[in-house]
């Protein structure tokens, strides 16, 4: 099996690769080494190297700066997933690419199940749409994979922030009435290594699905679950509403996904986000 990956310094590529080997061949584009919005060169890239399976891990993730950035937004988010879901079918390969919860307004109650209607509430979430689309339109074999919260001890995420800013502030301020579920880059990997094994011998069930942490928390919840888990000084945390906390970009206020149809489709759930939120501060710990 070749695997061409892309976004391979972002979170998610960088956890794939710290995986057991799972392809023969793994080649790896990192934003230095391709440019997502040189349409060309993208195709050219992909038939020079063509691969089996194609996993898309690049996005573009300036929630509130794609406010303001738009084009290159939906560049990276939109139009690249489509050619490579295009190229993907030209060569009968298999496309793997990572969607999020901010497909979604927020206004349901319950978790949203993958039938639920879209709505996003803002440029980033639109963007992920379209390339959503685009994939399902190229009508080649793929995987949808939406998940939440991405979190890890690379990249930027919230819980780096946290750790940073418990040193530089005397109080911190967290949203209490967003929810959804955190997702570690790590148990995200897992889980696409597995899919990707199974897809050797099994079939191949192309679709959009849910694939988030069990469970679900809010910023404020997931804050003190981190700070709990470390030793030394914390600085209060004070739970505030979405109304308190100014951004460029709206945020849905439920962003809970149903990983039902994942779970009968490929027959595991990833672990609770508590449980995925041990294993990655027990890794921060041995590293240091």
């Amino acid at each position: 099996m070749r695997v061409l990956l892309f976004g391979g310094g972002g979170q998610v590529g960088h956890a794939l690769q710290s995986c057991a080997p799972f392809a023969d061949r793994l080649v790896v584009m990192t934003r230095r080494d391709c440019d997502l919005t040189d349409t060309d060169n993208l195709r050219m890239l992909v038939r020079r190297v063509r691969p089996d399976v194609i996993v898309n891990a690049a996005a573009y993730t300036a929630v509130d700066k794609a406010e303001s950035d738009r084009e290159n937004c939906f560049a990276v988010n939109a139009t690249a997933p489509t050619v490579l879901a295009s190229e993907a079918a030209a060569l009968g390969a298999k496309l793997v690419h990572y969607s999020t919860d901010y497909v979604f307004d927020g206004n349901k109650m319950t978790p949203y199940v993958e039938e639920d209607s879209i709505g996003p509430r803002n440029i980033y979430g639109a963007s992920k749409v379209a390339g959503e689309q685009g994939i399902i339109a190229s009508d080649g074999e793929f995987l949808i994979l939406r998940t939440s919260w991405v979190y890890g001890n690379h990249g930027a995420n919230f819980l780096k922030t946290m750790l940073r800013l418990r040193t530089e502030r005397p109080e911190l301020r967290i949203v209490a009435d967003q929810h959804g579920a955190p997702t570690s880059a790590d148990a995200i990997a897992e889980a696409t290594v597995r899919i990707l094994k199974r897809s050797v011998t099994g079939p191949w069930v192309s679709g959009v699905y849910h694939m988030t942490a069990a469970g679900a928390t809010s910023w404020y919840g997931f804050a003190k679950a981190i700070f709990a888990r470390i030793a030394g000084p914390t600085p209060p945390l004070v739970p505030i509403a979405t109304t308190e906390y100014r951004t460029a970009a709206a945020r849905p206020a439920n962003s809970v996904l149903s990983n039902d149809k994942f779970a009968a489709a490929f027959g595991f759930r990833l672990p609770d986000w508590e449980q995925q939120l041990d294993v990655v501060m027990a890794t921060r710990a041995i590293a240091g």
